[in-house]
């Protein structure tokens, strides 16, 4: 279907979130996409582009992300969460599909909860929700200074998107992406520099690393109990991280599947945690044909 989205914007008390807009509402279920930790609405751009014409897609830029407002911490996931609620309001009570990767699948559960009567059916690709063991306590531990974790002092200023892309094509887990979806990281993933020479990361590495170290501060386990929306689950292979720059493997808890009765259950095992940016022409056929169930 078409490539090219309306870009458009929705105000909240906090500033305005970006989203764009491919196709338009008709008679079956529209599809909202959220993405992962430093990404952009953006980087589905290849799924949705193998999804079946005529396909009506939404995909915001989460706060500190892309093109939305940025706040000065990303510390509370919840509050990413709640602030895409006004946008699901806004599509008038159109049937929802939903589709999260990483993060954006936390995000969703939450979504899903607070909005059941949106969604018929929520696709999480695999989610940051761990082991429910991992959370406690973690609210009361203290903010940490984001210039302490690794992702902080990530490459933040580029000359052009044609270098950046250079420079991933052959770096892991980049070169194992579809090529065109590194294109469109790149591409939309930078801003031109406060400076006025060359370009910055869209998604600060400060605010990006206090995503990271704060992923247990918000405990999903605590509404995903009242979660009642059909779902299905895509895994990536479990593993021993590489590092604290290590993001291929799955944070995916292993009973998460039976702990929200999820109607499909599937590892991908040939995948990384990486899995629309791997196999975007995989996700959208799994995507159209949730669509076309839904009436």
């Amino acid at each position: 279907m078409t490539r090219v989205p309306a870009t458009r914007r929705l105000a909240t008390p906090d500033g305005d979130i970006c989203w764009f807009e491919w196709g338009e509402p008709g008679h079956g279920a529209s599809l909202l996409l959220l993405h992962a930790t430093g990404f952009h609405a953006r980087c589905w751009d290849q799924v949705v582009a193998a999804l079946p014409e005529g396909t009506h897609v939404v995909a915001p830029d989460h706060r500190g992300h892309g093109r939305s407002f940025r706040p000065a911490t990303l510390a509370d996931w919840g509050a990413s969460a709640d602030v895409l609620l006004p946008l699901v309001d806004a599509l008038g009570g159109r049937p929802l599909v939903g589709c999260g990767h990483s993060m954006g699948g936390q995000i969703l559960t939450r979504l899903a909860v607070k909005r059941p009567q949106a969604f018929r059916h929520i696709v999480l690709i695999d989610p940051v929700i761990m082991d429910p063991a991992f959370y406690a306590g973690q609210d009361a531990v203290p903010v940490p200074e984001p210039a302490e974790h690794p992702v902080a002092k990530r490459r933040g200023h580029w000359d052009s998107p044609e270098q950046m892309r250079a420079r991933f094509a052959e770096r892991l887990p980049y070169a194992k992406w579809d090529a065109r979806v590194l294109a469109d990281y790149c591409t939309y993933g930078l801003l031109p520099a406060a400076t006025g020479e060359g370009y910055e990361l869209a998604c600060p590495p400060a605010l990006e690393a206090s995503v990271y170290q704060n992923a247990l501060r918000t405990d999903p386990h605590a509404w995903l109990s009242d979660l009642g929306v059909p779902a299905t689950l895509i895994r990536a292979p479990t593993g021993d991280r590489g590092g604290a720059l290590d993001f291929s493997t799955s944070p995916t808890w292993l009973e998460l599947g039976a702990a929200i009765g999820a109607q499909r259950d599937e590892l991908w095992a040939d995948n990384s945690h990486f899995i629309p940016m791997e196999s975007p022409g995989l996700v959208a056929d799994l995507l159209a044909g949730l669509l076309a169930n839904q009436g």
